[in-house]
């Protein structure tokens, strides 16, 4: 199960680190949907990598992010609706 872990936790960082290229690069909006969902999605992963491999600060840091894209999310979403 580590070795799953630990390869959730690379796909995590890899779509973290994808989404904030693409933001960078101009190809997505950071008012789109898409850019707070993928960040969601790779704290996530980054967070139940780490209930194998403990390490405080950056379940800090992930959780935190995790929570900061909800946000996000949740206000692109509202936007959307009204």
């Amino acid at each position: 199960m580590s070795f799953i872990a630990e390869i959730a936790g690379v796909i995590g960082v890899a779509a973290i680190t994808a989404a904030y290229f693409l933001l960078s690069a101009g190809k997505i909006r950071s008012d789109h949907w898409s850019y707070p969902f993928v960040n969601f999605v790779g704290a996530v992963a980054i967070v139940w990598s780490l209930t194998f491999e403990w390490n405080l600060s950056a379940f800090l840091m992930e959780s935190s992010w995790a929570l900061i894209s909800l946000y996000g999310w949740a206000k692109t979403w509202r936007k959307k609706i009204q």
